[in-house]
């Protein structure tokens, strides 16, 4: 449990915590604000990602994911809801990009093996092998 640097990227932060804290296995919740974000939503047909950019100050909602190992290293993969002062939601695949105002976290780390994340021809994303391992 902590807080993340003010001005710093969160997806970025999250990833440095699991690394330099060796959790390989994991899930993670927080909440707090952000002076600017970006989201992704994937497009299933075209299988790839369209990024949202919000140059304004938005709250955290909810912000939850795992961590998992992709190519032998931790991957954090998180889902953020945000909201504007009007109280408008936006949701979607938290993107590098998203500077910090202010955030507290939880992650918990899991003891076992770790899932490994692997390329899956279907929905042509990297994901948690149907095995686990």
């Amino acid at each position: 449990m902590g807080r993340l640097p003010h001005g710093s990227d969160l997806l970025e932060s999250l990833n440095q915590i699991c690394r330099e804290q060796g959790i390989r296995l994991g899930r993670i919740e927080g909440l707090g604000a952000v002076k600017r974000a970006r989201l992704g939503f994937y497009d299933q047909e075209r299988k790839s990602y369209d990024f949202l950019e919000f140059d304004q100050p938005l709250e955290i909602t909810q912000l939850t994911g795992n961590v998992s190992l992709k190519e032998g290293q931790p991957f954090v993969h998180v889902h953020v809801t945000l909201a504007d002062h009007a109280g408008h939601a936006f949701g979607g695949h938290l993107a590098s990009g998203t500077e910090i105002f202010a955030a507290e976290v939880i992650i918990q780390a899991f003891d076992g093996e770790p899932l490994q994340r692997g390329w899956d021809d279907v929905t042509g994303l990297p994901l948690w092998s149907p095995s686990g391992t």
